[in-house]
């Protein structure tokens, strides 16, 4: 005799995990773009240090025991942002009611922004500051032997490019990650703030902090970045979502949503950031 066995549905929904954006750690706000559609900064130049003539006896056309007289020159550089983006989909009403209420504007919303907008800006904003790294020396394979030295070498890069020692940090990949943590040389400090893991922090090396983000956000040949949030500014103009009940047209829920971002490498403070790419 058939014996027909009962399927039960639970209104549960499998969500797909997604890393957290450490976008706001690593980059700064410095500029705003509310009513503006691109900004231009100054870079001013300064004037050179030479003896004083204390005697007087200058040739210069100026005849000041100061030295010759400079002209400060005043550049700009300007930001445009290029990244106008959109995404719009419909929840049809029986479709919700038939999947046990699992089917919703809200729900499906935030799944949008978790799953495709986040990992889309983040992935823009590391390959902007990768590709306009100030210090970018020739790609190496990175071991558990070298790569240590090689955080050292970036270190002595951005003190030499007199960066600001505090808030630095540390970016790596899952793969550079673990040969960080074979390397016998590198002891990482992981007495770290509740509020900073939260955020993401791994832990310190060398009084940078640690980040680990997924290898589909950065480029291809990306083995690590050691930089400083003044270098790269990365603005959302424009973050408008909207949800229509019942719009024309559609029996349900019409939801869209618009985001206009971008990220700028300031040329004068580009050595702030320092690329190591594999090969």
């Amino acid at each position: 005799m058939a014996i027909n066995l009962v399927t039960k549905f639970s209104p549960f929904v499998d969500e797909v995990l997604k890393t957290e954006s450490k976008k706001s750690l690593l980059t700064n706000q410095d500029f705003d773009w509310t009513g503006a559609h691109s900004i231009k900064i100054y870079k001013i130049t300064t004037s050179p240090m030479t003896d004083y003539d204390r005697l007087g006896t200058g040739t210069g056309a100026t005849g000041s025991r100061y030295g010759e007289v400079a002209s400060l020159g005043a550049t700009t550089e300007e930001f445009i942002l290029s990244k106008d983006r959109s995404f719009t989909f419909a929840i049809d009403k029986l479709d919700q009611d038939e999947t046990a209420q699992t089917l919703q504007a809200a729900t499906a919303l935030a799944r949008q922004t978790r799953e495709i907008i986040v990992p889309e800006i983040d992935a823009h904003v590391y390959g902007k500051m990768c590709l306009g790294a100030g210090t970018k020396p020739a790609a190496l394979a990175l071991t558990a032997a070298n790569i240590y030295d090689q955080i050292i070498a970036a270190g002595v890069a951005l003190d030499d490019a007199e960066i600001p020692e505090t808030e630095r940090y540390l970016l790596f990949n899952p793969s550079t990650y673990v040969l960080m943590k074979k390397s016998p040389d590198i002891i990482m400090d992981t007495e770290i703030s509740n509020d900073e893991r939260i955020k993401g922090v791994i832990g310190m090396i060398d009084g940078a902090r640690v980040f680990k983000v997924p290898a589909g956000r950065l480029p291809a040949k990306f083995g690590f970045l050691l930089g400083h949030p003044i270098a790269t500014v990365a603005p959302t103009k424009l973050e408008d979502y909207k949800t229509h009940d019942n719009p024309p047209g559609i029996s349900g829920s019409l939801v869209e949503g618009r985001i206009c971002y971008d990220a700028f490498v300031l040329e004068n403070k580009a050595k702030a950031l320092y690329y190591q790419a594999i090969v």
